[in-house]
């Protein structure tokens, strides 16, 4: 593939993030503008949950979805407050949760709070909705804790396991990403990977499709089943598809 279809390729799988702490709804409104562009038009906007209804109306009637965050960044414990927040971000008109996995309880072996999170959410998460679960592989660490981070998401219903928040020191990592979709692949479930945070390179996109495609097969990796999340790829994926190419591979444009 050229530099310019492995673009194209990505760009429709994107969740274009603004997760900045001073998100603005002007910066909301340029978000949605390129998350429509013709070359794409990506598969999702992930936004701050107040943003939620601005997006809604900027992208009413298009095929782009809202995705939000919740328990984000911290993966607290306090399931309560995160299935309310969900309730609320649904309500709003968000098409997508993602929830970020109580890592440190699964870090300290208490496995049964991690799964009620997931589940708990998993049941308000319906009607055509999907739920990501990150899983904070950057903090996990050690591999055994991410394939049993990926076995735990999926068995209480994730529809994507994500691999991070983008918040931590380490983010994505293509070790993390083949222990998860080894998880889906064992699994036999239909469930998508979702790498994020620290993507912005057409190079760095084409390390995740082509190991999803060496994991999972040539095809399989479509907005229905893999997302990349990131907030400065985009830019660099529209380089790369107009042919200014020099600078799209490196990410310099």
């Amino acid at each position: 593939m050229s530099d310019a279809q492995i673009a194209e390729r990505a760009l429709r799988s994107l969740d274009l993030t603004d997760l900045t702490d001073n998100c603005t709804d002007q910066a909301i409104d340029a978000l949605c503008k390129k998350a429509l562009d013709p070359r794409g038009p990506v598969a999702a906007v992930c936004v701050w949950p107040q943003f939620v209804k601005r997006s809604q109306e900027n992208l009413r009637g298009s095929p782009v979805r809202i995705a939000t965050v919740v328990n984000f960044p911290a993966g607290g414990e306090d399931v309560s407050r995160v299935t309310d927040d969900t309730q609320e971000a649904l309500s709003d008109g968000a098409n997508e949760i993602d929830l970020v996995l109580p890592y440190d309880a699964l870090r300290r072996g208490d496995v049964a709070v991690a799964s009620e999170m997931v589940e708990a959410v998993r049941d308000l998460v319906d009607h055509g909705r999907l739920l990501k679960v990150i899983l904070e592989t950057g903090e996990l660490k050690d591999p055994k804790l991410i394939e049993q981070a990926s076995r735990l998401a999926i068995d209480a219903g994730a529809d994507f396991i994500k691999t991070s928040t983008g918040k931590t020191p380490v983010s994505a990592t293509p070790e993390a990403a083949e222990i998860m979709l080894n998880a889906i692949k064992t699994s036999g479930k239909p469930v998508g990977l979702k790498p994020s945070g620290g993507i912005r390179t057409v190079t760095d996109a084409k390390i995740y499709l082509d190991l999803a495609d060496r994991v999972m097969g040539p095809g399989w990796a479509t907005p229905r089943t893999f997302r990349i999340g990131a907030s400065s790829v985009y830019d660099t994926l529209i380089a790369a598809i107009e042919g200014r190419a020099g600078t799209a591979a490196t990410g310099t444009y």
